[in-house]
C-alpha cells in the first residue's frame, strides 16, 4: 500500500498477524494497562482454581485493539486448559454450535469473538449450554422431530464484543463476569511499545517511544502497527534507531499528525469544515463528500474525533468544534460549539 493510501485501522492486514501474535502477553502479569479489569479477573481464575471448577463465563467489552482476545488466551494459559476460538458471524446455525460444543472437553475454554453477532438459533442454544452444561439436539422435522438432550463438558465461555448495547439481556446476564476494557493511557502504551521493541529487536528511545505513544488513539494494535511502520522508515532512511526525530518523520511519511488524525479522519473534518460550514450535516452526505461509505466514517473515524473533542453528534447531524477548526489552521465562527475533551483518555 503506498503511504498516501495508508490509514489508521484496529484491523491487522494480514502479513501483520504472525507479528501482532508474537507481541501477544502469555500471562496475566504480562498483559500491560487494564489494571483494574487484571485484579479483577485474577481473583476470578485464582477463585475458580482454588475450588476445581471452570471460573464464571466472562465478558469482555471495549472498542478493538485493546487486548480482549489476548486476554481469553491468557484466561486459557492461567487455568492450563486449551482454547477453542470461534466468531459470532460464523455461527450462523445452531448445529454449527451443538458441534464446537459436543466436541469440548471438561474445563476448555470456548472463546466467541465478536459475540453480538451470532445467530438467533445460536445463541438460544447457547443459554442452556452456559447454566446446564447441555444442549438439545433436535432431530427430524416437523411433527415427528424429537430433542435429544446432550450433556456436554463442564466450559468457560469468553466472549468479546465491540458493541456490548447490542447484546440480548438473556445473553447478557448469563456472564458471571464481565469487563470494560478502557483506552491507554500513553504512559501505559509506552510500556506496550518498550516491550515490542524488545522482543521484534527496535531500538527505541524513550522519545521515539513517547512520540508514537502520543499518536497511537490510546489502541495498543495501533501503538504496535506505527512501531513496525517506523522501523521500516528508521531502516531503509537512517542507522534503524528509533529516536524522537525518525518518529516524527516516520509519522509524517505515513500522514499520522501529532495527535493521531490519519488522512481519512482529515478529510472528514475538512469536509465538515469547508464544504458544510462546520455543520450540522448527516453522516451520509460527509461519507459522500470523501468518497467512503458511511460505515466507515461512523465506526472508524467518528469515535476518535468525538473523543478527542474535535467532532460532536447531535439531533440534526455532525458538528465540527472550535478545536477542529483550529487542528485545521482555520478560525472557528463565534457560534461554533467550543466544548473539547480535555485529554483524550479521561474517563
Amino acid at each position: 500500500m503506498e503511504p498516501d493510501e495508508w490509514q489508521l485501522s484496529p484491523v491487522a492486514e494480514p502479513g501483520e498477524r504472525d507479528d501482532e501474535s508474537t507481541l501477544r502477553p502469555r500471562r496475566l502479569d504480562e498483559f500491560v494497562g487494564q489494571a483494574r479489569v487484571r485484579e479483577q479477573l485474577q481473583l476470578v481464575l485464582q477463585g475458580a482454581t482454588r475450588r476445581g471448577a471452570p471460573p464464571d463465563h466472562v465478558l469482555l467489552s471495549g472498542p478493538p485493539g485493546l487486548g480482549k482476545t489476548s486476554l481469553a488466551m491468557i484466561i486459557a494459559a492461567e487455568l492450563g486448559r486449551p482454547i477453542r476460538i470461534t466468531s459470532g458471524p460464523a455461527l450462523e446455525r445452531a448445529g454449527d454450535l451443538a458441534a464446537m460444543l459436543s466436541n469440548l472437553t471438561d474445563g476448555e475454554v470456548m472463546f466467541i469473538d465478536e459475540i453480538h453477532r451470532i445467530a438467533r438459533p445460536a445463541e438460544e442454544m447457547l443459554y442452556l449450554a452456559m447454566e446446564d452444561f447441555r444442549v438439545d439436539v433436535v432431530v427430524g422435522k416437523g411433527p415427528g422431530a424429537t430433542s435429544i438432550p446432550l450433556e456436554i463438558a463442564p466450559f468457560t465461555l469468553v466472549g468479546a464484543t465491540t458493541r456490548s448495547g447490542s447484546l440480548t439481556g438473556p445473553l447478557r446476564d448469563r456472564f458471571g463476569f464481565t469487563a470494560h476494557m478502557e483506552f491507554y493511557t500513553p504512559e501505559e502504551l509506552e510500556l506496550v511499545l518498550r516491550r515490542s521493541a524488545r522482543i521484534l529487536g527496535i531500538d527505541l528511545h524513550a522519545e521515539g517511544g513517547a512520540e508514537i505513544a502520543g499518536r497511537s488513539r490510546g489502541t495498543p494494535r495501533i501503538a504496535n502497527r506505527l512501531l513496525r511502520r517506523v522501523r521500516d522508515y528508521a531502516e531503509v532512511r537512517a542507522d534503524g534507531t528509533v529516536t524522537r526525530e525518525i518518529a516524527r518523520a516516520a509519522l509524517a511519511v505515513y500522514d499520522v499528525d501529532e495527535l493521531g488524525l490519519d488522512r481519512l479522519d482529515r478529510a472528514v473534518l475538512s469536509a465538515l469544515v469547508r464544504s458544510f460550514g462546520g455543520g450540522p450535516v448527516g453522516v451520509a452526505t460527509l461519507a459522500v463528500a470523501v468518497g467512503e461509505e458511511p460505515t466507515t466514517v461512523e465506526e472508524v473515524c467518528e469515535p476518535f474525533l468525538v473523543r478527542a473533542g474535535m467532532l460532536a453528534r447531535t439531533p440534526r447531524g455532525r458538528v465540527a468544534t472550535a478545536l477542529a477548526w483550529s487542528h485545521l489552521g482555520l478560525t472557528a465562527p463565534n457560534d461554533v460549539p467550543g466544548w473539547a475533551a480535555p485529554t483524550l483518555f479521561d474517563e
